[in-house]
């Protein structure tokens, strides 16, 4: 008899922990993984510990902070999913997301019509305008208009809407794009370009870690001819992604002076050079 009440005794603990392990493991959160290069401060930059709340990378290799990290966490709060940094390179982020490598690509990428060909885009998240970033000490910091970049060796970003603007710039030398943006700062600095192109926030990012360097900006009708989606940034998903309204319902949470302030604190808080 007590070995009957003994056996029942250990099938009812068994099945209770395992029916707890099911519960467990139904509560955990799903992932959700997000593509940045870790490598475009003051939008997102790679740092060695998880200060100022940095997110660790997945596989290792430090921890990403910046803009988009910021907007990333609040996204994946509202979808109650766990957020997992996959660090992928500029040119990989597209081909990630469409392998389902990863779930979005929250990295400064802009909407423009030629990525809406093969990926889906939420409402923006942030919106800026194109200057060129040059040496503080050269003529070309006192342009005020692209005719004053006749023949400036110029460069942008490899694949992005800013190389293809360099062409508005009369009598410009345009050089071979660069595949990431500290490439170009070390380029300018060195005196290989006279200037790239970046989106304000970038410049600022640039010139606070480097003091050699400033910015140009432009007054209206005087800079780059731009589409609005080509100087705004948004969240992009594979195509037929069904959590793009869930995740345009979080964005429109976000203020545009929450989203002002959130950048500022990012140029506020960035490393003084890329780890």
């Amino acid at each position: 008899m007590k070995s009957i009440v003994l056996s029942l005794f250990v099938f009812i603990t068994i099945f209770a922990i395992a029916q707890g392990v099911v519960l467990v493991s139904a509560q955990e959160k799903a992932d959700f993984k997000v593509g940045l290069e870790c490598n475009y401060a003051p939008f997102n930059w790679t740092q060695l510990d998880d200060s100022n709340d940095a997110v660790e990378i997945s596989g290792g290799g430090g921890y990403c902070g910046g803009y988009d990290v910021e907007i990333a966490k609040k996204i994946a709060e509202g979808l109650d999913r766990n957020l997992v940094i996959v660090k992928t390179e500029w040119d990989g982020l597209i081909p990630a997301l469409n392998s389902g490598k990863i779930d979005a690509v929250i990295a400064g990428m802009s909407p423009t019509e030629e990525r809406k060909a093969s990926v889906d885009f939420s409402d923006i998240y942030y919106e800026s305008d194109l200057v060129i970033v040059v040496k503080a000490d050269s003529d070309y910091a006192k342009a005020t208009d692209l005719k004053g970049f006749e023949g400036a060796k110029i460069t942008g970003q490899l694949n992005t809407f800013h190389y293809t603007v360099i062409d508005q710039i009369p009598g410009v030398k345009k050089q071979t794009a660069m595949e990431t943006f500290p490439a170009m700062i070390v380029a300018l600095s060195s005196g290989k370009i006279d200037g790239y192109i970046s989106e304000r926030p970038g410049a600022i990012s640039a010139v606070e870690s480097n003091p050699d360097l400033t910015f140009v900006a432009f007054d209206e009708g005087k800079g780059f001819e731009a589409n609005p989606e080509d100087v705004a940034i948004a969240v992009a998903l594979k195509k037929g992604n069904a959590d793009v309204k869930a995740i345009n319902d979080i964005l429109a949470t976000i203020d545009r002076e929450t989203r002002q302030e959130i950048m500022d604190k990012m140029i506020e808080i960035q490393p003084v050079a890329a780890e």
